[in-house]
């Protein structure tokens, strides 16, 4: 089906320009990026089918590119532009809500952290690093993989720690299943995370799981011993 053939008032470009593009539905949003259909689908039948294929618009963004062209009508170029706008969206998303302020307490940082890694279909491991006054100096992600087969080896993080001048650390891991309670490798690799915090004297302030907008505190469940 054409464009033309859509009813006018359907048309997602007319719908921006007589009613605000604040009045378009999400499937109006999607057939704007996708341009057109094909034979037979209109971009607005390309669009339902696009958004059938998560459960939310959130985890709409981890779609990947061999996904996507599996869509009859999308093929290199609208699957590109599509994984442009989702990455542009959970970056603006991450920005919107990255904290720029000293850390009083680590579960501050969850809803940043849960739109930058809450929702990846894979383990990603962040340290953020602290500064005197609990001002975040940097986050870097050390580990990408599941802490049940490779556990994260202390001497990564405070090498990192040590040449930043960092005053504590705060250790952040995502589990993609949403359920956020740590496994017993998540709870050896923290303990050995926090002795080596103690022996350099830069201590581990928390080590917070996140998921699905999710997240666990080891600090607030006991799991991790006072600092002096």
């Amino acid at each position: 089906m054409k464009v033309k053939e859509i009813n006018e008032r359907e048309r997602p470009r007319e719908k921006v320009l007589r009613y605000g593009i604040e009045q378009c539905s999400n499937r109006d949003l999607l057939a704007i990026i996708l341009r057109s259909g094909v034979k037979g689908q209109s971009v607005l039948e390309l669009a339902d089918q696009v958004l059938s294929m998560q459960q939310n618009l959130a985890m709409l963004t981890q779609l990947t590119y061999e996904e996507l062209i599996q869509i009859r009508g999308i093929k290199k170029a609208k699957a590109i532009g599509l994984l442009a706008c989702f990455e542009l969206s959970k970056r603006i998303s991450c920005e919107s809500v990255a904290p720029t302020f000293r850390i009083d307490n680590p579960a501050c940082l969850t809803d940043w952290l849960n739109k930058k890694i809450g929702f990846m279909d894979q383990e990603h491991f962040i340290v953020v690093f602290l500064g005197t006054k609990n001002q975040i100096l940097k986050d870097k992600t050390i580990f990408i993989g599941s802490l049940d087969r490779t556990i994260v080896h202390p001497r990564e993080i405070y090498k990192e720690a040590v040449k930043l001048n960092a005053s504590k650390i705060i250790c952040v891991h995502n589990h993609p299943s949403g359920d956020v309670t740590p496994s017993p490798n998540d709870i050896t690799a923290t303990q050995a995370i926090s002795e080596a915090g103690r022996t350099v004297g830069i201590p581990l302030l928390d080590h917070l799981i996140v998921g699905n907008n999710a997240y666990l505190s080891f600090r607030e469940q006991g799991l991790l011993p006072q600092i002096e």
